[in-house]
C-alpha cells in the first residue's frame, strides 16, 4: 500500500470479517497503534464514505478510505534468528501454516520485540496477502502455533477454538514436585489484569471467566512430575496459573514459577518446560481433519532424558 497518499480499498471475501484497526495495523506497518487509532477517531479513515469505529467488522463489498500517511516509518521485517522460521513449519497447504514456535520467540512485534512469527512469515512469504495468527503462544512456550492463509479459514478455526474440545490441544509440561494422580482437572475461573506499560497477569478468582485444564500424569522423578495438559477453554496462560494453583508451578516459569525451586534443580533448562505437542484439527468445512506433533526442542528433550530414569516414549 502506498502510505503516502490515499487509498480507496475494495474488501474481498478472504478480508471479511476483519475489524477495522486490524486490517489498518496490517496494511499500515510500522505505524504506531496510537496514531492508526487517532486517525480512525479524526474521522479520516471511512468505510463506504461514512466514518467508522475500530472495532466495526469489514465485510466483502465494502470500500475503506486510507488516508495519506506522512512519515511513515518501516518496521524492521525478520531479524536474527527469525530469519530461519521456514524451517519451523510443520506443515503447510494452501490454507494453513502450523510452526513449530521456539520458546523465547514471540508470536508478533511489540512490547521490544522487532519481529516475530508472523512478520518473520509475511516477510519470506510475501505473495501471501491474508497471513493472520489464528491463536497465540505465550513466549516461553514452544510447540503447535496455526497461522491462517486465507480469511475464510481463519474464521472456522476461530470459531472452532470458542467451542470447548473442537480444537483439541495436549501439552507438555514439566512441573515442580509430585503431581497427585487422582488431580485430573482443574475447573477454576481466571481473571486477567493489565496495567499501562505492563504485561497481563492471571490470577485464579471467583469473578474471572471459567476456565478448564485437564491433566494427567506422563512421569515422576525425585521432585518434579512431567505432566500432559489440554486446556479446554482458552484463557490467558491458562495452564501456567492453574499449575500454579495446584502447588506444582511449571519449572523456568518466571511469572508464575517458583525460581528459588528452579534454582535448586540439577540442571538448568534456560527456558520454561511448557511445549505444545499436539494438535487435532476436526473437519471444518471442505478441509479434512489434521493432527499435527510438534518435536521437542534440544533443551527440552535434553533436559528430560538427564533428570528421569526411564526414558518417556515420546522422546
Amino acid at each position: 500500500m502506498k502510505a503516502d497518499r490515499v487509498q480507496l480499498v475494495d474488501i474481498d471475501s478472504e478480508t471479511e470479517g476483519q475489524r477495522l484497526d486490524n486490517f489498518l495495523i496490517r496494511h499500515l506497518k510500522g505505524l504506531p497503534k496510537s496514531r492508526i487509532y487517532r486517525i480512525i477517531r479524526k474521522g479520516e479513515v471511512r468505510v463506504n464514505g461514512r466514518r467508522a469505529k475500530p472495532l466495526q467488522r469489514l465485510i466483502s463489498g465494502d470500500q475503506v478510505r486510507v488516508p495519506p500517511i506522512k512519515h511513515l516509518v518501516e518496521r524492521s521485517e525478520a531479524v536474527g534468528s527469525f530469519q530461519d522460521v521456514d524451517s519451523l513449519i510443520l506443515y503447510e497447504d494452501k490454507h494453513l501454516f502450523i510452526i513449530n514456535k521456539p520458546a523465547g520467540m514471540a508470536v508478533h512485534g511489540g512490547s521490544g520485540v522487532k519481529a516475530g512469527v508472523i512478520e518473520s512469515l509475511r516477510h519470506l512469504y510475501p505473495a501471501e496477502k491474508n497471513l493472520e495468527l489464528v491463536h497465540r503462544l505465550d513466549r516461553g512456550t514452544s510447540g503447535c502455533l496455526m497461522v491462517a492463509k486465507k480469511r475464510s479459514y481463519l474464521r472456522l478455526l476461530q470459531d472452532a477454538l470458542r467451542k470447548p474440545g473442537q480444537i483439541s490441544k495436549q501439552y507438555m509440561a514439566v512441573v515442580h514436585g509430585q503431581w497427585p494422580a487422582s488431580l485430573h482437572k482443574i475447573d477454576e475461573p481466571l481473571l486477567t489484569s493489565s496495567k499501562t506499560g505492563q504485561e497481563r497477569f492471571t490470577r485464579v478468582d471467583p469473578g474471572g471467566k471459567t476456565a478448564l485444564t485437564r491433566f494427567s500424569v506422563l512421569a515422576t522423578e525425585q521432585d518434579i512430575s512431567v505432566v500432559q495438559a489440554s486446556p479446554m477453554t482458552g484463557r490467558t496462560h491458562q495452564i501456567r496459573v492453574h499449575a500454579r494453583w495446584a502447588r506444582h508451578p511449571i519449572v523456568g516459569d518466571d511469572r508464575y514459577g517458583d525460581q528459588a525451586r528452579d534454582q535448586l534443580l540439577s540442571r538448568n533448562p534456560k527456558r520454561m518446560l511448557l511445549h505444545a505437542r499436539e494438535l487435532r484439527i476436526p473437519s471444518l468445512g471442505e478441509r479434512p481433519a489434521l493432527e499435527v506433533i510438534a518435536p521437542l526442542d534440544q533443551r527440552f528433550a535434553r533436559f528430560l532424558e538427564n533428570t528421569l530414569d526411564e526414558r518417556l516414549d515420546i522422546l
